[in-house]
């Protein structure tokens, strides 16, 4: 075997699109690649950008607009001369409410910020990573696309047609792009109280850590780091054999 991969040369001149990177996880993650010597565009709404990219180098986009994904992540792609990793980290839920009580607006609108949001990023990701020697496309999905739980609408559905389209977009990319995604459980940030960008984010959380804590079999609710250090690993030449995989992360609430 050869010299270990997962070092600062893995990411040195990385250009690395962060879509949705303003929330806590991404802000996390940007941090850590940009010490690592990864060059770094964060796409997001105009509302995260002003509350928390002042110290990111970012572009206005709205996920859910295909017109405007598709313009953002050609600036990016000429502003950073290409693409070799993508990170899509939007999403966001709505309300807890029983699928049969959730209207059909909400659910259409869970659905495009979600679901529809990681078809354009991916869409318009994609020939921009199969010019890169090291295309990688990672989602950040949920641990709820595959461990269904009541009283969570649309948002549960969202996230397992974003598993089940990582799986097809890895075979349909490969061998010239890797595709993967990470399924959280709860992180305690901004998402918690609605999403960054779209709430009141001094509001409580929805969960309360210390009481979800005691269930997770680590004894803790996740903090950015726990999900930002696998995303790294997965878009890093130490996961060069990985492509279409949902990795759980999650303290060991669910083991698939």
């Amino acid at each position: 075997m050869g010299t270990s991969v997962w070092n600062e040369q893995a990411f040195a001149g990385l250009r690395l699109v962060l879509a949705g990177g303003c929330g806590g996880i991404g802000r996390h993650l940007a941090g850590q690649a940009a010490a690592l010597g990864a060059q770094i565009r964060v796409l997001d709404l105009p509302a995260s950008i002003e509350r928390h990219g002042a110290a990111l180098p970012c572009i206005p986009m709205d996920a859910k607009d295909p017109a405007s994904v598709d313009a953002a992540m050609a600036q990016a792609a000429s502003e950073l001369g290409g693409i070799d990793a993508c990170v899509n980290l939007v999403g966001y839920m709505s309300e807890p409410k029983a699928l049969q009580q959730t209207a059909a607006e909400v659910w259409q609108d869970v659905m495009r910020g979600n679901l529809d949001a990681a078809f354009y990023i991916s869409r318009a990701a994609l020939p921009h990573l199969h010019r890169s020697e090291r295309g990688s496309l990672l989602h950040v999905a949920s641990g709820l696309g595959a461990w269904a739980r009541p009283m969570f609408g649309a948002y549960g559905p969202a996230k397992a047609g974003m598993i089940l389209m990582v799986r097809e977009l890895a075979l349909e990319n490969a061998p010239k792009v890797r595709v993967n995604a990470v399924a959280p459980g709860a992180v305690d940030t901004a998402f918690l109280r609605g999403g960054t960008g779209r709430s009141d984010e001094s509001a409580p959380p929805s969960l309360d850590p210390n009481a979800y804590g005691k269930v997770v079999p680590l004894g803790r609710m996740a903090v950015p780091q726990d999900v930002s250090d696998p995303i790294l690993f997965l878009i890093s030449p130490a996961a060069a054999y990985i492509t279409g995989q949902t990795l759980q992360i999650n303290g060991g609430t669910y083991m698939p």
